[in-house]
């Protein structure tokens, strides 16, 4: 058995339901950020589930139907970049998680979080796991939901603006986007708060 698995079924043995609870987007500057949680079936196994950043994306595309197929429930939030710049990406992420844990139909036991911190106010007992994608099952499955349902809106995306690429880098500030982005200006879906972005917005080049 995967060691993913094993890990949640040993150091989590004592909780029935247990949620993971993951983000994709936070270093993008362009697009929206994407958390999800999912409640898996206790007894299911699937031995490529893992981090969703060490998965390619054919691996993801199929992982995140098996997700949807295999999960008691499951909720996945998006988060656009006029929330971002508002309310900054650390607090528009702990909302977001905050949020896909709440509006799961079913009340998890235990709410595990990637991450070093927990959102204010959760009403679960929950603990945040640094890494937590590549430890637990239940992480490593709202990793991919969350990773694939942004490439998909990054790929709705470029077929609106075609001459940035987001279909090659989905939003992250590789040098070819920076690059279009001098070429090209920033549009509506860009997060202002966001350098190069805010560099170019305060001094009118675009």
């Amino acid at each position: 058995m995967s060691n993913i698995f094993e890990n949640q079924l040993k150091d989590f043995k004592d909780y029935k339901i247990i949620s993971g609870t993951d983000e994709a987007g936070r270093g993008p500057i362009a697009g929206p950020l994407t958390v999800a949680s999912v409640i898996l079936k206790p007894d299911v196994f699937n031995p490529i589930l893992n981090d969703s950043k060490k998965l390619s994306e054919s691996k993801r595309e199929i992982l995140y139907d098996w997700i949807l197929n295999n999960s008691v429930d499951y909720k996945i939030i998006t988060i656009s970049p006029e929330e971002i710049d508002k309310q900054n990406i650390l607090v528009a992420t702990l909302t977001g998680m905050k949020k896909s844990i709440e509006y799961l139909s079913i009340t998890p036991d235990l709410c595990l979080i990637d991450g070093n911190k927990l959102p204010d106010g959760l009403k679960y007992k929950a603990f945040p796991i640094i890494k937590g994608d590549s430890l637990y099952a239940s992480i490593a499955a709202a990793s991919i939901l969350a990773k694939v349902t942004r490439d998909r809106i990054m790929l709705e995306l470029h077929k609106k603006y075609p001459q940035y690429a987001f279909n090659e880098h989905k939003g992250y500030p590789t040098k070819k986007h920076l690059q279009l982005i001098e070429k090209f200006g920033i549009c509506e879906i860009y997060r202002y708060s966001y350098k190069p972005v805010k560099y170019l917005h305060q001094n009118k080049l675009f």
